[in-house]
């Protein structure tokens, strides 16, 4: 029997970089949201032994670097199963696009796996698997809005917002992750100076961009990080190799307020100042959880009646429309940003025109998604959004009209 799962894409919703830490690993704070866009996995378990990937994609590993074989081969030890297992994944995402592409392919491979075997693993268990293989990948197991910290494996489901427009944009330009991170790091190094808008700018580091042609083979960036820290944050990047029904139900608002709002980097000690100081990484960490925090406090005042939402003055508010009638909307309104756009942007200058295309066609807000290259855009009607995706194709930049999908829609439509 062949089981069939799509494998939706995320974008993020604001991406806060903390510091470095003992475990190599980089503390961080992110809203992940589920798109529409999709692949397709299908799952067969046949006699024999072994993982076989097929993709007619060349630059997706067929070997054991492969994410989906990697948590697959999990997945059998702890479901006691046996089986020769096949895996065809049908490729319609970017690869090396900042929308998770491979993460999720691997948690689609493992939700098929447990049909085509039926078994199931408990959900706590699946967590801890998809963590093992990359930071992003249990997100996968939440879907709709869900909160990332941690190393972005640590997560949290949000409360199920309202679906919105979304435009992706996905340039011919292979962006780098650790590159990226080291190029954070380097900026971080030169304390809250190196943090300040004037210093947005300027180019940090060496890396340049990485245009792709259909027919290349992606090959591992070198890079000065240990390969740790290149699989720990696997955003959509193609070499870096709870339960199946929505039954996550949301955490109370002070468990996840304690969750944004704890210390992200380590204290250092100042050779000016013999104090302990605050670094600067940390700020940024503490700015966003209050950022969260305060959205998520705002979201308790808004009361349903009738299924017309209320602001908190009690003022009612058509749906789709105004602040209190999206709280997705709300959240982005707050100033969110995604981190990696200062170190991103300077070198592959084309994405940040990317970005400006989509808000001077409309786009309510517009970010990079992880490190790149996809570049989004949120809009209040389809309609605008349509218009925007054919202003960029029009420009050469690939880009489709889709929408967030809320935690329900994911679940139904990743085995319909």
């Amino acid at each position: 029997m062949v089981v069939t799962v799509r494998s939706f894409a995320k974008i993020n919703l604001g991406l806060g970089i903390g510091a470095l830490r003992s475990d190599d690993f980089h503390e961080l704070r992110t809203v992940y949201q589920t798109i529409a866009l999709h692949d397709v996995i299908r799952v067969q378990v046949g006699r024999g032994s072994g993982i076989e990937i097929r993709c007619e994609d060349s630059r997706v590993p067929k070997d054991q670097s492969n994410t989906c074989h990697r948590i697959v081969e999990r997945a059998m030890v702890a479901l006691k199963a046996r089986g020769h297992v096949v895996i065809e994944i049908e490729k319609r995402l970017p690869v090396q696009g900042g929308l998770g592409g491979a993460s999720a392919n691997a948690v689609a491979a493992l939700l098929g796996l447990e049909r085509a075997v039926k078994k199931e693993l408990p959900a706590p268990e699946r967590l801890r698997i998809a963590g093992e293989v990359g930071s992003d990948l249990p997100l996968f197991l939440v879907g709709g809005t869900v909160l990332g910290v941690g190393r972005g494996e640590e997560v949290y489901p949000l409360p199920d917002l309202p679906a919105i427009p979304c435009v992706v944009a996905t340039p011919e330009i292979g962006v780098s992750t650790p590159r990226a991170f080291a190029d954070w790091d380097l900026l971080v190094s030169r304390g809250p100076q190196g943090l300040k808008p004037e210093n947005f700018g300027a180019v940090i580091g060496t890396a340049e961009a990485v245009p792709f042609r259909k027919t290349d083979q992606i090959e591992a960036v070198p890079s000065p990080i240990t390969n740790r820290v290149r699989e720990g944050h696997d955003l959509s990047r193609a070499e870096n190799v709870r339960k199946r029904t929505p039954a996550l139900a949301a955490e109370g608002t002070a468990e996840l307020c304690s969750a944004l709002t704890a210390g992200g980097g380590r204290p250092h000690v100042s050779l000016a100042d013999p104090k302990l100081t605050p670094h600067p990484a940390s700020d940024r960490m503490m700015e966003f959880g209050r950022v969260l925090s305060a959205w998520l406090g705002g979201l308790s005042q808004t009361k349903l009646k009738s299924g017309r939402a209320l602001a908190s003055s009690g003022v009612p508010v058509s749906k789709g429309r105004g602040r209190a009638g999206n709280p997705l909307l709300d959240l982005v309104r707050t100033g969110i940003e995604n981190d990696f756009e200062r170190v991103v942007f300077p070198k592959y200058p084309e994405l940040r025109e990317v970005k400006r295309v989509l808000e001077r066609a409309g786009a309510v807000y517009a970010s990079l998604s992880g490190s790149g290259s996809a570049t989004y855009g949120l809009f209040a009607s389809r309609e605008a959004a349509e218009k925007a995706a054919a202003r960029l194709r029009k420009g050469g930049i690939p880009a489709t009209a889709t929408t967030t999908l809320t935690r329900p829609q994911y679940w139904k439509k990743v085995f319909d």
